[in-house]
């Protein structure tokens, strides 16, 4: 799955002190978070078998990844997809464990384990024979069902930990490693099994990715937006009283040296916003100052503070 960079950030704890904290934390705190946990991985246990046996197993159509890798080689020796499951993930585990965390290596086995004992022991009868239908129900249940592993800080499809290992050693991201993996696979498919496959196995791929986008991170997508101008005040005003966002304001200086009349001290506006208010906040930074300069970028998640208070 293409899940960018929150994915590694949910796989190692995400904040350096996750491992450092535990011994501070309340039990009873403990005892629900695990319990969430292993929730989380049940259910994404429950989803990505019925998208596996329910729709793309019989068909013989694949997703990226690991999962896409163990279905190809069902196909073509008809081993149990179950243990193929366990052994393609397992150098990938390892490899998490020693480059990444012994916690994320210790639930991911686990959720795998788990996940391949739901493969081999319960049967899904097909759900629809309607190509369509299974490229994009296959993946929505299957990105449902890593998207959820992912969430309680486990993974049940390995390809994700040697995207980070490969991006840390390459410098490059870990949405191209993936990519990279999953066009040599569904070359590999459309070889093996069938042009038309390969191209419905791309569908399946981006439901796929799609829905644990989703899951990992929410349908409402954040922006964070920095803006620079003379009249802050009254953006800060128009953003906090018309809009209900929160806002961060910093304190700055600026730089453009060809025109010295413009490094003076300037209060600096950051704010995160939500995709569909993006418009708005656009159309009124330029009713109060069309010459404000304004930086966005994609926030992957949010935690603590306030985002957006009721009008």
């Amino acid at each position: 799955m293409n899940t960018v960079p929150q994915l590694a950030s949910n796989l190692t704890g995400g904040r350096p002190e996750y491992l450092n904290i535990t011994h501070t934390m309340d039990k009873s705190f403990l005892f629900r978070r695990r319990a969430i946990e292993f929730l989380l991985i049940a259910v994404g246990i429950t989803s990505a078998s019925i998208g596996l046996k329910g729709f793309l197993l019989p068909n013989h159509f694949l997703d990226g990844g690991v999962t896409g890798v163990s279905l190809l080689v069902n196909h073509v020796t008809g081993w149990d997809i179950a243990w193929l499951i366990v052994v393609i993930n397992a150098p990938f585990i390892w490899l998490g464990y020693r480059q990444i965390s012994s916690v994320l290596a210790i639930k991911s086995i686990l959720s795998i384990i788990a996940f391949a004992i739901a493969l081999y022991f319960i049967e899904i009868p097909i759900l629809t024979n309607d190509k369509l239908l299974i490229a994009i129900f296959g993946g929505i249940f299957l990105g449902a069902g890593i998207g959820f592993s992912v969430r309680s800080g486990a993974v049940i499809d390995g390809t994700e930990i040697l995207a980070i290992y490969l991006g840390k050693k390459f410098r490059t991201t870990i949405g191209t490693i993936i990519l990279i993996f999953n066009i040599i696979l569904f070359i590999i498919a459309a070889m093996v099994i069938d042009v038309e496959v390969a191209l419905y196995s791309i569908l399946t791929y981006l439901v796929a990715s799609r829905t644990t986008d989703y899951i990992i991170h929410g349908i409402e997508e954040y922006i964070g937006v920095t803006i620079i101008s003379a009249k802050s005040e009254e953006i800060r005003e128009a953003i906090t009283e018309e809009m209900g966002y929160g806002l961060t304001i910093y304190q700055g200086k600026r730089g453009y040296k060809k025109m010295p009349h413009l490094t003076a001290e300037i209060d600096i506006i950051h704010t995160i916003v939500t995709r569909l208010d993006l418009r708005r906040i656009h159309t009124l930074v330029e009713s109060i100052d069309p010459q404000a300069f304004m930086v966005e970028y994609n926030v992957n998640d949010t935690k603590g503070g306030v985002i957006k208070k009721k009008l």
